[in-house]
């Protein structure tokens, strides 16, 4: 084997692991803390009744805990053993990646020196609406979608591992209750001394999947030939161009936060092509899909992803018919960074 191609994959997979070893590590002390400091009611006593609001609810909740999608799947464990509905869970797993502040402003910071339309608008405005509109749409349809098939399911659909610990029952007897005694209160070194127990545990037991998953990225990102296809694609077949970004998102296992440049760097694809790319990446990628099977069944996983791969294909239809500000007449305008953005 070349060895420059061997370089060229030892340098990709240390660039995902150093890329979403942060937000794993975040997302396990996060969870570290919700273990420990979250009261076991205290989410389902503000979460609305009715499974509808609840789940819209559950879509917006990225704005709360912002995680991209590295860490948010050990958050999102423990916010299921803290008795957080399944159909929220999933709502929250799905659009937290998007839906944050900080990823959005990653998006509106990749796109907005590039120019589009007669007006020279930016794309960045668009680009953050879109993204943001159809992730939250996405996430909030497929966590409708599951909450009926948890009421038709007949076997669990989560691991053991994300499963609620059962509630203590009381024993009763004729004449007398036996109720447990309180806790004794834990001082700040056990406590954190617990948070970080949980944390290291979480953190270890994720990073054996996403260091498979890099792997896999990186054999897929050792062929540079790939971009120039994809762009020669998107000009000459804009509809084959959309489930074709969508499986690169899938195979590249990018970051949230980061992914948004190399979509802009894909400047002759059009805005469908790059939304695609954009929303389906951080919900379904190789990385995530390891990742999962430490929290779902494979029956559960199996109804999530084709109805997420489906919307985004669909919506993504929708935006290339609806919003395509590249095209004038019957020729496709590239979107370019401004002139005088280059000269700086």
């Amino acid at each position: 084997m070349d060895a420059s191609v061997i370089q060229d994959f030892v340098i990709n997979f240390i660039a995902v692991i150093w890329q979403a070893m942060p937000f794993i590590l975040l997302g396990a002390l996060i969870a570290g803390i919700l273990e420990e400091l979250l009261p076991q009611d205290a989410i389902t006593r503000f979460l609305p009744k009715h499974f509808v609001p609840a789940v819209l609810v559950g879509g917006a909740l990225g704005l709360i805990f912002p995680m991209c999608e590295c860490g948010i799947v050990v958050v999102m464990r423990r916010l299921l053993r803290k008795g957080l509905p399944l159909s929220c869970c999933v709502a929250y797993m799905l659009a937290g990646p998007i839906v944050n502040v900080v990823v959005l402003m990653s998006t509106w910071y990749a796109f907005k020196e590039f120019k589009v339309g007669p007006d020279g608008d930016s794309l960045g405005p668009p680009m953050v609406l879109l993204r943001a509109g159809l992730g939250y749409i996405i996430a909030c349809s497929t966590g409708f979608a599951i909450h009926f098939v948890e009421k038709r399911s007949k076997t669990r659909l989560l691991t053991d591992a994300a499963m609620p610990p059962v509630a203590a029952k009381r024993k009763l007897s004729l004449t007398v209750v036996e109720v447990e005694a309180p806790k004794p209160k834990k001082s700040f070194a056990q406590r954190l001394n617990n948070i970080t127990s949980v944390a290291l545990h979480d953190f270890m037991d994720i990073m054996v999947f996403l260091i498979l998953g890099s792997a896999l990225a990186a054999l897929m990102r050792t062929n540079p030939a790939w971009v120039t296809s994809f762009e020669d694609l998107s000009r000459s077949q804009p509809l084959v161009a959309i489930p074709a970004m969508m499986a690169l998102a899938v195979l590249l296992c990018l970051c949230s936060e980061a992914d948004a440049f190399l979509a802009a760097s894909f400047t002759k694809a059009s805005v469908s092509a790059k939304i695609s790319f954009l929303v389906l990446g951080p919900m379904i990628d190789i990385k995530l899909l390891l990742m999962y099977t430490r929290v779902f069944r494979w029956k559960l996983i199996a109804a999530i992803v084709p109805c997420v791969v489906l919307q985004v294909f669909i919506y993504s239809i929708i935006v290339h018919q609806l919003y395509n500000p590249q095209k004038t007449g019957e020729a496709t305008v590239i979107a370019t960074p401004d002139a005088s953005a280059t000269t700086k």
